[in-house]
């Protein structure tokens, strides 16, 4: 496995809730979501109302953005991971048995789960070096 992707998967595994960032048109949007990582796919798995304005957007753009980030005032501890990806209706059962196992109580609301496939990130770590970024990118982009 690729050493940058492995040290950002450990990242992700720390954190459970990602921004997502949207955009139509002249329109953004941002909002927060709670997250199950596919380290299979990579894909973040989330669950969102088809009515909200980011799915509303998503549904004419998927093309997203986000992060997820270690909040502190201590610069040397920071961390912040940013990615880009596709966002698109969830498939695959297993993904759906990851997220529940996740947030069990999630079930009894029924949500519609979503499949963030990720085309690339980027975790900028100071425990590594003042502005030490990592990053890693789909192999076929």
């Amino acid at each position: 496995m690729d050493t940058n992707l492995q040290k950002i998967e450990d990242f992700i595994d720390e954190h459970h809730v990602l921004t997502l960032a949207t955009t139509i048109e002249n329109d953004v949007s941002a909002c927060s979501l709670f997250y199950a990582y596919d380290k299979e796919s990579p894909s973040f798995i989330v669950a969102s109302a088809q009515d909200t304005e980011h799915i509303q957007n998503i549904l004419q753009n998927p093309k997203v953005a986000g992060n997820i980030l270690l909040e502190t005032k201590e610069v040397g501890k920071i961390q912040g991971l940013q990615f880009k990806g596709e966002f698109c209706q969830l498939r695959e059962h297993r993904q759906k048995l990851l997220y529940f196992k996740a947030f069990p109580y999630a079930l009894a609301l029924a949500p519609t789960l979503w499949e963030i496939k990720v085309h690339s990130f980027k975790l900028t770590d100071n425990r590594l070096g003042f502005g030490k970024k990592l990053t890693w990118q789909l192999p076929s982009l």
